[in-house]
This record gives structure tokens, C-alpha cells and sequence, in this order.
């Protein structure tokens, strides 16, 4: 998909004691600890039943003398008979309680852990627009070079040599380009700043992609074309993501599109480098999977390299910019929509997070619908 953007101007508490999993820590103490007491509540109340029924015995055999002590041993029967029926109640009220606040402490952890993975699934896609925002300020500005107008409006030798070399400073420079392609009116290559690493870019016909025919037909020197993530034959098969703006008479922003600049942004070890900045602790990284995603879905990176411009990712948005649930595995999913930098509006990719469950936390959380 190839898209056209219209420009606005000129580009320009203590550790470890606030946490849920305290909160889950505390109520499998207080279980415990309820459960023992309640254990040894009723191991009492045994004994004190079975010295009454002793009592009871001894003053049947006593006879006469006896019956006032059976009293007493039948008194005591029916306390320990009391307190036996308290403590089961109150084995049953506090269960239930301490689950209660167990589930709380668990949906607290699941909210928390959730919204962290949100937060740098955001993290990651900001990063990104933001990177990709300068290669739109970057290729306007470039369309703009004297030489490159110059070899545009007359590709004579000489010119197309000088912008050629030109192209090949600015790639020494920015190190994130793979290559730069001018292009004249009907699209055809006439000069790139890599000749001799891409021989086959030179006299490329690009008149039939989309990037071109957007960015021959913008309105001025302030929109720009770009293209998703493709790969590209002329350029080894890398994957790219090519940026244009059409070079204009003179070189003004107002001026008669005469060719077109299409700048091939280096994308897989870019954005490798961004997923692999996002903050996961050592035993986070081993069970998450950072992607970067297009609109429908498709993979345009993975922290892991898996399915990478070939797999798509299921994402429940149920129309939300962001959120996170559960998926059948049990694993975390966690997204979030670019929200744009400056100019740059974004192209509707989404940051996302998969995060396997953690074996050794408290227990399993139950499955959950995307959350917003």
C-alpha cells in the first residue's frame, strides 16, 4: 500500500512492598496462617471431647458421687462442640474472604503488568514514528539539493555524475539508507548515491510504483509519498521503506514536479534496534516477542525475526487504539496505535507485546478479552 500525506509546513515506595504480587504474597500468608490456626483450633476441640466424654464415663461409674462432675463433663462437651461449629464457620468466612482478595490481588497484577506492556508496546511505535518522521523532513529537504534539481530538469552527463556524487555524500552520512534513487519525469533511475553496490537501480523504470506515481502527483514541496515496508529486487531483496517527494523547478515549493527523489530507509536492523531498546527485564526478554505491525496485521518486524512481512497477527482491538487480554495459550497480548509525531501522522502500525506467562508466578489468571 502506498500512501500520500499531505504537509503542513516546513518540517521542524520501597521496593518490592506496593506491588499487586505483595498484595497476592500477603493473602497466601494470611491463608495459611488462618488455615493452621483453624487446624489446631479443631485438633483442641477433639481432645476437649473425647476428655468429656472420659469425664462422662468415670461419672457413670462413680455413681451417685459422680453426677455433678457429669455436669461439668457434659458442659464441656457442648463448649467444645460450640467452638468446633466457630472455627468451621470461620474456616468457610475467611476462605472465602482471603479467594476474594486473592482474585483482587491477581486482576491488580494482570491491570498492572497489562499496562505496563501497553505503555512500552506505545513506547516502541513512538520510537519508531519518530524515526520515520525525519525521513520525511529528510527526503523533502533532499528533493531540494541543487544538483539533484539540476540533473532532474536535464539529466546531461555531467549533471547526472555530480548528483550522483552528491547522493553518495548524503549516504555517507546517514547511515540508515541503503540507497537514493532520482528518478526523472517517466521514472526511470537516471542517478542513485550506491551505483556500484546496486548496478541494477540505475535505468530501473519505477513509473508503475506507487511511491513514484504519489509523489509526482503531490501538490507541493511540502507532501510526501511512502510506500510500506517491501522488499526490494534492485536492492538485494533488503527490506525497505521507501519515502519520495517530487523535485520541482528551481527547486521551489510552489514549482512544476520535473522528477521524483525515492529514498529507501534500511529497515530491518532500524527497527530491530528499536525492539531490541525496549525496557524488558532479563526474564521478561526470554518469553516476549516485540513486534511492529501494520494495519491489517501483517508483521513488519519481530524482536525474535519470526514471520517478518509474511505472518499476520489477530488483533481484538474491538475499535480501541490500545489495550491487552489474554489469547488461548494464555499469553499476554499488548498493543497500541501509533499516535504520529509532528507532520507525520503515522500509517495506522501498531506496537505490540506477547509475553508468554511467567511459570513461576502465583498461579494462572483467567482468560480475558482485549482490554482497553
Amino acid at each position: 500500500m502506498n500512501h500520500v500525506v499531505k504537509g503542513t509546513g516546513t518540517p521542524g515506595t520501597a521496593a518490592g512492598e506496593a506491588t499487586p504480587e505483595r498484595v497476592l504474597a500477603l493473602a497466601d500468608r494470611a491463608a495459611a496462617v488462618a488455615s493452621a490456626k483453624v487446624r489446631a483450633i479443631q485438633a483442641i476441640t477433639s481432645q476437649t471431647r473425647i476428655l468429656a466424654l472420659n469425664a462422662t464415663i468415670e461419672a457413670a461409674r462413680a455413681g451417685e458421687a459422680g453426677r455433678g462432675f457429669a455436669v461439668v463433663a457434659g458442659e464441656v462437651k457442648a463448649i467444645a462442640g460450640e467452638v468446633a461449629r466457630l472455627s468451621t464457620e470461620m474456616d468457610g468466612e475467611l476462605h472465602d474472604a482471603l479467594s476474594a482478595l486473592r482474585a483482587v490481588g491477581l486482576r491488580m497484577t494482570e491491570e498492572v503488568r497489562g499496562q505496563r506492556l501497553v505503555d512500552l508496546a506505545l513506547n516502541a511505535i513512538e520510537i519508531i514514528d519518530r524515526n520515520l518522521y525525519e525521513r520525511t523532513c529528510d527526503v523533502r529537504w533532499w528533493a531540494t539539493d541543487a544538483a539533484v534539481v539540476e540533473a532532474a530538469a536535464e539529466p546531461a552527463p555531467a549533471r547526472v555524475a555530480y548528483a550522483t556524487k552528491r547522493l553518495g555524500v548524503i549516504l555517507a552520512a546517514y547511515t540508515v539508507y541503503l540507497d537514493l534513487w532520482l528518478c526523472d519525469a517517466r521514472g526511470k533511475v537516471v542517478a542513485t548515491g550506491r551505483p556500484e553496490r546496486y548496478p541494477g537501480a540505475l535505468g530501473l523504470d519505477v513509473s508503475g510504483e506507487g511511491w513514484f506515481r504519489d509523489a509526482l502527483a503531490s501538490a507541493s514541496g511540502d507532501d510526501f509519498a511512502v510506500a510500506d515496508v517491501a522488499r526490494c529486487a534492485a536492492l538485494g531483496g533488503a527490506p525497505v521503506a521507501t519515502y519520495a517527494a517530487a523535485v520541482r523547478e528551481g527547486g521551489e515549493a510552489r514549482g512544476r514536479p520535473i522528477g521524483v527523489l525515492g529514498i529507501h530507509f534500511d529497515w530491518e536492523p532500524q527497527a530491530e534496534g528499536v525492539l531490541r531498546g525496549v525496557r524488558l527485564t532479563p526474564d521478561e526478554a526470554t518469553r516476549t516477542r516485540v513486534l511492529l505491525v501494520d494495519g491489517a496485521g501483517r508483521i513488519l518486524a519481530a524482536s525474535d525475526r519470526r514471520g517478518v512481512l509474511q505472518e499476520k497477527l489477530v488483533l481484538a482491538r474491538d475499535g480501541k487504539p490500545s489495550g491487552f487480554g489474554r489469547d488461548a495459550s494464555g499469553s499476554t497480548l499488548a498493543f497500541h496505535l501509533t499516535p504520529g509525531y509532528e507532520t507525520y501522522r503515522g500509517l495506522g502500525w501498531y506496537g505490540v507485546l506477547v509475553q508468554a506467562p511467567d511459570l513461576r508466578s502465583t498461579g494462572p489468571i483467567r482468560v480475558d478479552p482485549i482490554r482497553a
